[in-house]
C-alpha cells in the first residue's frame, strides 16, 4: 500500500481517546499514530530527575506500535548534557523517575547537612558499594547523605579517585536539582549548602575543587 493510501485509511478510522492516559491517537493496524501532550503522572515541560543523571525536562510523550501493543513513553531532554532519554511509561517505577524536590524535602535536605550524622564504612570496598547504592536511589536526601560522608572522610585522609568522582557527582545533583527546584541560580544554591555545611565544620566543595 502506498503512503499517501497508507494514510487516507487511518484518517478514515474513527478517533479513539485512551482516557486513562488521556492520549489521542489514530488506531492503525499499521502502526499509525498521532500523540497529543499529557497523562496521568506527567506532563510536557514537567521538571523531573532521572536518578543518577540529574534534572531534565519532559519535551514530549509519544508512542510507538509493535504488532497489536502501543508502547507509550516520555521523552527527557537531562539538563547536564542535553542527552535525550526515552522513558516507557510501564518503567517509570522501575527507573525511578520523579519530580523535582519541594519545599519541605529541600529543608530536610539542609537540616541534615547542618547536623545530621554519618556513618562511613571502614572498608573502601563495601563504602563505595553502599554509597553507589544511595546515589542509584534518586533520593536527593540520600545523596546530601553520600556527599556529607564523603566529605568527613576527606577530612582524616585524601579521597580515591573514584570517591572523588563520586563526590563530584553528588554535588552537582544537589545543586542543580535544588536550583531548578527553588527556581534560582546555583550560586545561590552553593551559598545555602555551603552555610549548612559549616555548622558540621566541613566545607562545601568548589566546583574547580574537582577541575583536573
Amino acid at each position: 500500500m502506498s503512503a499517501s493510501r497508507l494514510l487516507l485509511d487511518c484518517l478514515s478510522r474513527p478517533l479513539r481517546i485512551d482516557w486513562k492516559c488521556a492520549v489521542l491517537h489514530l488506531p492503525c493496524p499499521r502502526g499509525c499514530s498521532l500523540m497529543i501532550s499529557g497523562d496521568g503522572n506527567f506532563h510536557i515541560g514537567d521538571k523531573v530527575v532521572y536518578p543518577n543523571h540529574g534534572v531534565g525536562v519532559i519535551e514530549q510523550i509519544s508512542s510507538r506500535t509493535i504488532g497489536e501493543t502501543v508502547e507509550k513513553f516520555y521523552l527527557l531532554k537531562i539538563k547536564a548534557n542535553s542527552l535525550k532519554v526515552m522513558v516507557p511509561f510501564h518503567n517509570v517505577n522501575t527507573v525511578g523517575l520523579r519530580r523535582v524536590v519541594k519545599n519541605g524535602e529541600i529543608q530536610k535536605i539542609v537540616d541534615f547537612l547542618t547536623d545530621g550524622e554519618c556513618d562511613n564504612n571502614a572498608d573502601w570496598k563495601y563504602r563505595f558499594k553502599e554509597n553507589s547504592e544511595r546515589m542509584r536511589t534518586g533520593s536527593l536526601l540520600e545523596v546530601s547523605a553520600v556527599l556529607k560522608g564523603l566529605l568527613l572522610l576527606n577530612q582524616s585522609k585524601p579521597l580515591s579517585f573514584r570517591e572523588k568522582k563520586m563526590l563530584e557527582r553528588a554535588r552537582y545533583l544537589l545543586v542543580s536539582e535544588l536550583a531548578m527546584a527553588k527556581n534560582c541560580e546555583e550560586i545561590l544554591i552553593e551559598e545555602m549548602l555551603s552555610k549548612a555545611l559549616s555548622k558540621s565544620k566541613l566545607r562545601f566543595p568548589e566546583a574547580s575543587d574537582f577541575v583536573a
